[in-house]
């Protein structure tokens, strides 16, 4: 009743644009952060100024990575190569910049993914979130999603665990071993191409991308490796 093939005993939940909105938090808090950037190199340079896209830039090189990853990526598509004190100071400037924006606004939790949760906890899914946000558990405890969940993979532990970032499969997989389940037998819930093609790469028994987006985005996600592909979690639990 959970829209999971048999045998598939656990969700590996990525949190921004699956189980929250802060998705859309952490673009504009990418933006802010990146044309601050760009200005300054513009009017340092003399170069013309050319603006983060909050979607064709969002989706391709920072969505669902740990954020030095993203600027890393961000960057060297633009042809510009930082010293890592400078990577580092820019990943900081936009957890400074979402952590702002989340006091002034909060966090909202979509309401399909509340009642999956639920339905996930009530049928006994094991249940981790895997997260490249280092704010993992703020937002966890702000919303009341701490409660649905048995524990969570985050920025934090990935940094002190040395885990490789999405597209690489590591934090899934330390996921999976949270609960003591095989990757055969857990499902990934991912909205981001990194985290689905994370998910493929592991040989998760399922892989469920979800679409907040539109515009092509679904065809994007199965092609990185989705199984199936919904606009919100609540479909799974009409299948």
């Amino acid at each position: 009743m959970l829209g999971l093939p048999k045998g598939v005993t656990a969700g590996l939940f990525d949190l921004d644009g699956v189980l929250t909105d802060t998705a859309a938090v952490h673009n504009r808090a990418w933006t802010e952060t990146f044309d601050a950037f760009l200005r300054e190199r513009a009017r340092r340079t003399g170069e013309p100024f050319v603006a983060f896209d909050p979607v064709a830039d969002y989706e391709t090189y920072v969505d669902g990575k740990p954020r030095a990853d993203g600027v890393r990526d961000f960057l060297a598509s633009r042809g510009i190569a930082l010293p890592e004190a400078e990577i580092t100071g820019l990943a900081d400037r936009k957890n400074e910049a979402l952590l702002r924006r989340i006091r002034a606004d909060g966090v909202e939790v979509f309401s399909g993914s509340m009642r999956y949760l639920e339905a996930a906890r009530d049928r006994g899914l094991r249940r981790v979130v895997v997260s490249a946000s280092a704010n993992t558990a703020q937002v966890l405890a702000i919303t009341g999603l701490a409660g649905l969940v048995e524990g969570w993979i985050d920025g934090i532990a990935i940094a002190r665990r040395g885990l490789k970032g999405k597209p690489a499969p590591d934090t899934f997989l330390a996921g999976a071993s949270f609960v003591g389940v095989e990757p055969e037998h857990a499902a990934v819930f991912e909205d981001a191409l990194a985290g689905v093609a994370a998910g493929r790469a592991g040989g998760f028994g399922f892989v469920v991308g979800v679409d907040r987006v539109g515009h092509g985005h679904a065809d994007a996600l199965r092609e990185h490796g989705a199984d199936i592909v919904v606009r919100d979690l609540a479909e799974l639990l009409e299948a």
